[in-house]
C-alpha cells in the first residue's frame, strides 16, 4: 500500500511538473518560431494546464483502466469548479468578463448537460451507460466549434477569447532561448507521459489494495492531483489581481477536459460510466449550471459567499466518494 501511494505521488508530481514545463515552454518556443499569437493562445488552453487529464484518461484508456479515464476528467471538472474556483473566490471576488457570460459559460453548461445526456444511455432505454465512439465524435465536433468561434474572435479583433486570456497569463520566469524552449517542451512531454503511466498504475493497484472502485482513487486523489496546475495558474493571477483570467481559465479547462479530453478517450476505447457515475456527471453538470447566475448577480462577480457555497459542494462531493 505504501508502496502505491508513492508511486502515485511520484506519478501525480511528473504530471504536475510535465504540465508546468509543458506550458512554459511551448509559447516561448512558438514566438521564437515566429509562430502566430492565436497559435500560441491555442496551445497554451488546449495542451498546456489540461495536458495531465489528457494523457492520464488516454493512458487509463489504452490500459483498459475506463473506470480511471472517466473519474479523473469528471473529477477534475468537479474539482476546478468546486476546489479551485471556490478557494479563489475566497481570496477575492472574481470579476467576469462579458464574453464568458454571453459565449463560455453557457458553451460549458450545454457541454455539461450534453456529457451527462450521452453517458447515461440507460436512462433513455438505450443499453448499457458508457461514452461510445460515437459520443466522442459529437463532443469533438462541439471541441471544433468552440475553437472556431474563439479563433474567429481573435483574428477579427472582436471581444476577448479565452485563448486572449491564456496569452495574457502572468509569467513567473524568464523567457528562455529557442534551445531552452525546446528542452522544457521535450522534457514536460517526457514527465507527462511517464507521469501519466504510474498514476494510472498506482492508482489501479491501490484500489485494488484499499478494496474501492478504481473511480473513487481517479475522482479524488488523482483528479486533484491533474488539477494542480489549474490551482497553481489561478491562485497566482488571483494574487497579482488578474481575478477574471483565473474564472476563464477554470471555465477553458472544464470545456477542454469535456470536450477534447473525453472526446480523445471515447474514440480511443469507449468509455463505461461506472455504477454511481450519474452522480458524478450530476454534480458537475450542477455546478456549471449554478457559475452562470453567479456570473450575471452582485455586479458581474463570484463572491466569497458564494465561493463557500463551492468548497462545501465540493466536500460534499468528496464525502460522496469516501462512502461510494
Amino acid at each position: 500500500m505504501f508502496v502505491q501511494g508513492l508511486f502515485l505521488l511520484i506519478g501525480l508530481l511528473l504530471l504536475v511538473a510535465g504540465g508546468e514545463s509543458l506550458v512554459r515552454g511551448a509559447p516561448s518556443l512558438a514566438r521564437r518560431l515566429g509562430l502566430s499569437e492565436m497559435l500560441i493562445g491555442l496551445t497554451v488552453v488546449a495542451f498546456g494546464t489540461s495536458a495531465p487529464e489528457l494523457v492520464v484518461s488516454i493512458s487509463a484508456a489504452l490500459r483498459g483502466n475506463s473506470d480511471i479515464a472517466f473519474g479523473n476528467a469528471v473529477g477534475s471538472n468537479v474539482a476546478n469548479l468546486g476546489l479551485l474556483l471556490g478557494a479563489t473566490a475566497i481570496m477575492g471576488p472574481l470579476r467576469v468578463r462579458s464574453n464568458l457570460i454571453t459565449r463560455e459559460i453557457p458553451f460549458l453548461v450545454a457541454a455539461s448537460i450534453a456529457l451527462l445526456a450521452l453517458g447515461l444511455d440507460g436512462a433513455f432505454g438505450m443499453g448499457a451507460d458508457e461514452l461510445s465512439r460515437g459520443d466522442g465524435i459529437v463532443l469533438f465536433v462541439f471541441f471544433a466549434i468552440f475553437l472556431y468561434a474563439n479563433a474567429r474572435d481573435v483574428m477579427t479583433g472582436r471581444g476577448h477569447s479565452i485563448i486572449h486570456s491564456a496569452s495574457e497569463m502572468p509569467e513567473v520566469t524568464a523567457r528562455p532561448g529557442l534551445l531552452g524552449a525546446m528542452a522544457m517542451v521535450l522534457l514536460g512531454l517526457a514527465g507527462l507521459l511517464l507521469g501519466g503511466r504510474l498514476a494510472v498504475s498506482a492508482a489501479a493497484e491501490m484500489a485494488r489494495a484499499l478494496g474501492v472502485g478504481e473511480v473513487v482513487i481517479a475522482a479524488t486523489i488523482v483528479a486533484f492531483g491533474t488539477s494542480l496546475p489549474e490551482l497553481v495558474t489561478c491562485l497566482l493571477a488571483a494574487r497579482q489581481g488578474s481575478h477574471d483570467l483565473a474564472l476563464g481559465n477554470v471555465v477553458g479547462s472544464n470545456l477542454f477536459n469535456i470536450l477534447f479530453v473525453l472526446s480523445s478517450t471515447a474514440l480511443i476505447a469507449p468509455v463505461p460510466v461506472p455504477p454511481g457515475g450519474w452522480v458524478d456527471l450530476s454534480v458537475s453538470a450542477a455546478l456549471a449550471v449554478v457559475l452562470l447566475p453567479m456570473a450575471v448577480t452582485q455586479q458581474r462577480r463570484v463572491t466569497r459567499g458564494e465561493g463557500l457555497f463551492l468548497l462545501a459542494v465540493y466536500a460534499g462531493y468528496i464525502a460522496f466518494q469516501m462512502v461510494r
